[in-house]
C-alpha cells in the first residue's frame, strides 16, 4: 500500500540534523493521497508484499511488529489505553512496536505527481507508552522517526528530516508533522523511505494517522477595500450588489503566478469563473449569499488540476435576507386567578425577537426572545431580525393575551332538619351548572347530610367549584338558666351553634342577656335552621347583695324587685346563726336591719325566698355600716 509511506513525512516537522521540517504556511491544494488506515471496530488488513520488513498481528504489536486498529493498550498495559479523538479521521491508525535494531521499515512510491510543484506531506504521530507506567525506566526509550523522499531512479535523494526524540506523556496526545519539497521538471513520482532513528527495548512504541500528500502554494490572501476580513456583510435590502476582490500571494513558494477564480454557494462544490484569470475579479450582480476564491498555481498546466495547484482560503459575501415575519404559536386565553403564561413564536435557527406594545414604533418591552412572558393581557407584537446583523428586521406579528374573568365564589356551610329538605344555590346566575349530584340548575334541593359541589362555567370557559358541607342540624335543648343580679344566661344542653330569646320573636346570637328587670320569664333556644324551638319558664328575682342603712335613699332596705309579679310569696331574714330575724310577704317586705328596735352590727345576713310554684331562692347578702 503505497500510502504508507507519507506517515513518516509529518515526522520530520520536529527537531532535525538533516532537513528543515516544517507545515506548508501557505495555501494548499486537494489531498493527492489521505490514508486514514480505514474504519471498524476490529483490525484493518496487513500491507501489501514489499511495503514493510514488520510482521503483521492483530492485537498489540510486539518488537518489530505492526497492527492497523482503532486502539492500543488491549494486551500491554504500559501503553496509554486509547488514542484521542484529535485526528482528521479519528478511527484506524498504524501501531508500530520498533525494532531492537534501527534502520529502515517502510518503502513505498508516489505517484501522479505534477511536474514543477511545491508539495507537503504530512501526518499524526502519538508516542503511545504511558509514563506514568513505571515498567520503563524514564519514561521509555523516545520514538524517533527519519524519513527520506528520493527521485523514481530511487538514486537521487531530494529531501530527507528527522523527527528526533519525541519523548512519552502521562496522557496521550497526537501531533501533526510536516515536510515540504519540490518536483522537478519532467517528475511525476517519488520514493518514500521510512527509517526507526532509535533501538527497539522498552519504549520506542507509536501510532500513525491521517498521512496526507498535496501541493503547497502561496498564502494567498483574498480581499475587498469594501470590508476589512473575509467576509462582506450585505444586508438584503441592500441586494443585488456588486463586489471586488484583489488576489495578492504572499510569493512564499511560487515564482511565478497564475489564477482562475471560482465560485461556490455552499464552500465546498466549486466552479470556475468564465474569463476570470487576472489577480483581480469584479462580480456580476449578487442577491444571494455566494463564497469567492482563487485558484493559484505556477504554470498554467497545473491550473487545471486541484492536485498541482493551490486555493485562498474563501471570502465569503453574506447577503443577509429580510426575516420573514415570525409565526404565530398561538393567541393565549386565561381565566382570572391563572398563572399567566408565555407568549411565543418561531422563527429561522438563526433569528432572534424582539417584542413591541405596538404594530409600529412603540416600546421594546422584550429583546433577543421567542418567547414573551406579559404582565397584563393586551396584543404584543414579535418582531424578527438576524442575529448578530444590523439589517432590516421582518414584519411584526400580533400575539393577543386575553384574561376572561371567572366567577367569584365561597364555599358555604348548612344544616339540614332530619326529615326534611334544603336548597343549595350556586349563588352566580348565568353560568353553566355541573352539580356532584349531576344536576345542571343553578339550584338543587337535597334531603340529607353531606358534601356537595358544583362546576360554574362561563361562556368563555373559566370554571371554578363551590364546595357544600351539609350536616345534620345541631340539636337545641336547655340545660340551665342561670338569673344573676340583671343578668340572664341560657346554657345549651348540646355542643353547636344556636340562637336565644326571652320573647320568641327576638333571637340573638348570645345567650347572655343584661339589663333584665324581675319577673317570669320563657327562655327559648333554636337551631340556625329553625327546625326546632325549646322554651322554659322561670322566674327572673333581682336580689340585692347589699345593704348601706344610713337614709341617703340608696340601697337603705333589703326589698326584691319584680317579686310582685308571683301571687303569693314569702321572704324569711336570718343572722349567720340561723335566728329568723324578720318573715312577711315578698311583694311589700322591706328589712332595714333592724330587730326589736335595735340597729344590727355589719354582718352578713341570710335570705330564704319563698314562691308559690317555685323552688325555695336561698342566699345572703351583706349588711354595711
Amino acid at each position: 500500500m503505497t500510502r504508507f509511506v507519507f506517515l513518516f513525512f509529518f515526522i520530520l516537522s520536529c527537531t532535525s540534523s538533516f532537513a528543515q521540517l516544517a507545515i506548508c504556511e501557505g495555501s494548499k491544494g486537494d489531498p493527492i493521497f489521505h490514508e486514514d488506515f480505514g474504519s471498524g471496530n476490529g483490525s484493518g488488513s496487513p500491507f501489501p508484499f514489499g511495503t514493510t520488513s514488520y510482521s503483521y498481528v492483530t492485537g498489540d504489536p510486539q518488537d518489530g511488529q505492526y497492527t492497523i486498529a482503532g486502539g492500543v493498550g488491549q494486551q500491554i498495559n504500559s501503553w496509554h489505553s486509547f488514542l484521542p479523538n484529535t485526528t482528521l479521521s479519528n478511527e484506524r491508525a498504524l501501531i508500530v512496536n520498533a525494532d531492537f535494531t534501527s534502520g529502515q521499515f517502510y518503502k513505498t512510491e508516489i505517484t501522479n505527481l505534477c511536474e514543477n510543484t511545491s508539495y507537503e506531506f504530512s501526518a499524526y504521530l502519538i508516542n503511545i507508552y504511558n509514563r506514568q507506567n513505571p515498567n520503563c525506566p524514564n519514561g521509555g526509550i523516545p520514538i524517533n522517526v527519519r524519513f527520506e523522499i528520493w527521485d523514481e531512479t530511487d538514486t537521487q535523494l531530494l529531501k530527507e528530516g528527522s523527527t528526533g526524540a519525541i519523548a512519552s506523556r502521562s496522557s496521550p496526545a497526537w501531533e501533526q508533522y510536516a515536510l515540504t519539497f519540490q518536483s522537478e521538471a519532467g517528475q511525476d513520482s517519488v520514493i518514500l523511505k521510512m527509517f526507526n532513528n532509535g533501538e527497539g527495548g522498552c519504549g520506542n512504541d507509536l501510532a500513525i494517522d491521517d498521512i496526507i500528500f498535496r501541493s503547497c502554494g502561496d498564502l494567498t490572501t483574498v480581499t475587498s477595500e469594501e470590508t476589512a476580513g473575509a467576509e462582506m456583510v450585505v444586508c438584503g435590502s441592500d441586494a443585488p450588489v456588486n463586489v471586488e476582490l484583489s488576489a495578492t500571494p504572499d510569493n512564499s513558494i511560487y515564482q511565478s503566478h497564475v489564477f482562475q477564480w471560482q465560485e461556490s454557494e455552499d464552500g465546498e462544490n466549486w466552479q470556475n469563473i468564465a474569463g476570470a484569470t487576472g489577480d483581480s475579479y469584479v462580480s456580476d450582480l449578487i442577491s444571494t449569499s455566494t463564497y469567492f476564491r482563487v485558484k493559484v498555481a505556477e504554470d498554467e498546466v497545473n491550473l487545471a488540476n486541484n492536485l498541482c495547484s493551490s486555493a485562498s482560503e474563501a471570502f465569503f459575501v453574506n447577503v443577509v435576507p429580510t426575516p420573514q415575519a415570525p409565526v404565530s404559536n398561538g393567541d393565549i386565553l386565561i381565566c382570572s386567578g391563572e398563572p399567566f403564561p408565555e407568549l411565543s413564536v418561531q422563527i429561522e435557527g438563526d433569528e432572534t425577537v424582539n417584542w413591541y406594545d405596538a404594530a409600529t414604533g412603540g416600546t421594546l418591552i422584550a429583546e433577543n426572545t421567542a418567547s414573551f412572558s406579559p404582565e397584563s393581557a393586551g396584543i404584543y407584537y414579535a418582531e424578527a431580525k438576524k442575529t448578530n446583523y444590523d439589517c432590516e428586521v421582518s414584519p411584526r406579528t400580533a400575539v393577543e393575551f386575553t384574561i376572561y374573568e371567572a366567577p367569584q365564589v365561597e364555599d358555604e356551610n348548612w344544616q339540614i332538619c332530619a326529615g326534611a329538605s334544603l336548597t343549595l344555590n350556586a349563588g352566580v346566575s348565568g353560568m353553566s351548572y355541573n352539580w356532584s349530584t349531576g344536576e345542571s340548575s343553578q339550584t338543587i334541593i337535597i334531603d340529607s347530610p353531606g358534601e356537595y359541589n358544583v362546576g360554574i362555567s362561563t361562556a368563555e370557559g373559566c370554571e371554578v367549584v363551590k364546595n357544600f358541607s351539609v350536616s345534620p342540624t345541631d340539636v337545641a335543648a336547655i340545660a340551665d338558666i342561670i338569673s344573676e343580679e340583671n343578668t340572664i344566661t341560657i346554657v345549651p344542653a348540646n355542643s353547636g351553634t344556636f340562637e336565644y330569646s326571652l320573647d320568641g320573636t327576638n333571637f340573638q346570637d348570645s345567650n347572655v342577656f343584661t339589663g333584665i328587670s324581675g319577673g317570669i320569664y320563657t327562655a327559648y333556644i333554636r337551631d340556625l335552621s329553625g327546625c326546632a324551638t325549646v322554651s322554659r319558664q322561670f322566674p327572673h328575682i333581682v336580689i340585692p347583695e347589699f345593704i348601706t342603712p344610713n337614709d341617703d335613699g340608696y340601697n337603705d332596705t333589703f326589698s326584691l324587685n319584680g317579686v310582685e309579679y308571683f301571687p303569693s310569696s314569702e321572704i324569711r331574714i336570718f343572722d349567720r346563726y340561723g335566728k329568723l330575724l324578720k318573715i312577711g310577704n315578698g311583694e311589700n317586705f322591706s328589712w332595714n336591719g333592724i330587730f326589736e328596735g335595735n340597729a344590727l352590727p355589719a354582718s352578713d345576713y341570710w335570705y330564704h325566698i319563698y314562691i308559690e310554684g317555685y323552688k325555695t331562692i336561698k342566699g345572703h347578702f351583706s349588711l354595711m355600716r
